[in-house]
């Protein structure tokens, strides 16, 4: 238990890696680990893709906003989620699959989340780093082509993993206080998202950020720089094509 506890607080984004493979068979053994993943159904309704050649690391590379990591990590791994390997079985045995829509988009993307976080906390309990990729959803069309994904197949998150070579500060997080709600949901007053946000504002790197992108609130670089409201409307728009080209959208 102790042990568990100190992966899980201890953990960090790990961008570095040293160029060492990881072993075929520590790599088998931490997907089975993530595959025990509680599952919707027992349906498992995700598949991932492990990419570990330079060349299909380049292709990725401008779908990940070409960020190193994507070619400096040994292993990339994307997370999709999947319903089209379950209905050719419902198919095969005489079953009429009905999971073109929306609500099913959803349980596979989750299933393929919880899939996704176990193998992380597998692998940084075997000593790996790890780093989401937050751009596949950005670009899952490109991925889509890259990755060959048939329809009923839609990526959602993607997995660097490699042996640390840094070991950076831990980013912050709100406390529990913040997240928890006893029986309902307590809404915010003004007072308590003053108190709850202001450790994050005093941070030095907080600071340097807001600075550094000429804004007046660390609330801002995120609305006017981050995550731009025409940037979310646009990307949305893109993921939507996605799911309905890709068969999750028919109601």
């Amino acid at each position: 238990m102790t042990e568990t506890s100190d992966v899980l607080l201890e953990r960090r984004t790990i961008r570095k890696y040293f160029p060492d493979a990881i072993d075929n068979e520590l790599l088998d053994s931490i997907i089975a680990q993530g595959c025990r993943a509680s599952t919707t159904g027992n349906m498992q309704l995700y598949s991932i893709i492990i990419t570990k050649s330079a060349e299909k690391k380049k292709e990725l590379l401008p779908l990940h906003f070409n960020q190193k990591i994507v070619t400096e990590a040994p292993v990339l791994m994307t997370f999709c989620a999947d319903f089209n390997r379950f209905s050719k079985w419902c198919r095969l045995r005489g079953a009429e699959p009905g999971y073109d829509n929306f609500l099913s988009f959803m349980t596979a993307a989750i299933d393929a989340l919880l899939v996704a976080q176990t193998v992380c906390i597998a692998a940084e309990a075997e000593g790996l780093g790890i780093c989401y990729l937050g751009t596949t959803t950005y670009m899952a069309k490109g991925i889509i082509d890259v990755l060959k994904l048939p329809a009923g197949v839609v990526p959602v998150t993607t997995i660097a993993m490699g042996w640390p070579a840094e070991n950076p500060e831990q980013v912050d997080r709100l406390a529990s206080a913040a997240i928890v709600h006893n029986e309902v949901y307590s809404d915010y007053r003004d007072a308590d998202v003053d108190r709850y946000y202001s450790p994050k504002e005093a941070r030095k790197d907080s600071i340097k950020f807001v600075a550094e992108n000429d804004k007046q609130s660390l609330a801002q670089v995120f609305t006017d720089v981050r995550y731009k409201k025409a940037d979310n409307v646009h990307f949305s728009n893109a993921l939507l094509k996605v799911l309905s080209d890709q068969g999750f959208m028919n109601q």
